[in-house]
């Protein structure tokens, strides 16, 4: 499967989730590709980091706004089980080129009512992929969220509203995730006992029980298609 992290706000914990997402399939023996498509270039430098550290990581590629090119990200994850890509905040070009090829987007949100007003702009981003891309699989994942106070309580109901289909794993403010990247590590692997590293397997099963139950198909990459999943 291809996912991609998407949205037009920062600060959402993106480059987090891909790194993790990545590292925990790959635990599982998956073959994985990580695209660094954010000019700022955090991938890259976990990759740098977990090369320095002797640690596994995943295959990690830089890609912009031309990356649904038949010469590119359809040819390149041939051979690859999942490609998880990290797309850059307010960068709309490099964000559409992503959906072009992805088979599900997540658009990572806050708890806060504020950061379910924040995402009008992605949602509008993703309907007019949909408008070419009919088979895109969309769906919101709450992050950076404090269980025991009224305001993640209510952030389920909140985002609801948007019309957009929720993951059930919700992933929490956790000191691990930021450790585990400096460590050149996937938190499940860094911390593995820790709460993150809970709700990181949560998320990847919920991610390939998706996979397993509706399958991927080739995404129309204007105009070639992607390469098909194994």
């Amino acid at each position: 499967m291809i996912v991609a992290l998407t949205g037009q706000k920062g600060g959402v914990g993106k480059s987090t989730l891909a790194i993790c997402i990545a590292a925990e399939l790959l635990a599982r023996r998956h073959k994985v590709l990580l695209v660094d498509a954010d000019p700022q270039g955090t991938i890259r430098t976990w990759g740098e980091v977990a090369v320095d550290a002797g640690q596994p990581l995943p295959s990690i590629v830089a890609m912009g706004s031309t990356m649904h090119r038949a010469d590119q990200l359809p040819t390149v994850r041939l051979g690859y089980d999942d490609v998880i890509i990290d797309c850059p905040p307010r960068h709309g070009e490099i964000q559409r080129s992503a959906l072009m090829v992805a088979d599900m987007a997540i658009l990572p949100c806050g708890p806060s009512s504020a950061d379910a007003w924040a995402l009008g702009a992605s949602i509008d981003l993703v309907n007019e992929a949909r408008t070419l891309r009919s088979d895109l699989e969309v769906r919101i994942l709450i992050t950076r969220k404090q269980g025991r106070t009224a305001l993640g309580r209510s952030a389920r109901e909140e985002l609801e509203k948007s019309g957009i289909e929720l993951l059930k794993t919700e992933v929490g403010y956790r000191v691990a995730f930021a450790e585990a990247l400096g460590a050149g590590q996937g938190v499940t692997a860094y911390a593995p006992k820790d709460a993150a590293a809970d709700e990181t397997r949560a998320l990847v099963s919920e991610l390939l029980l998706w996979e397993k139950n509706h399958g991927t198909q080739e995404a129309p990459a204007q105009p070639a298609k992607a390469g098909r999943r194994r």
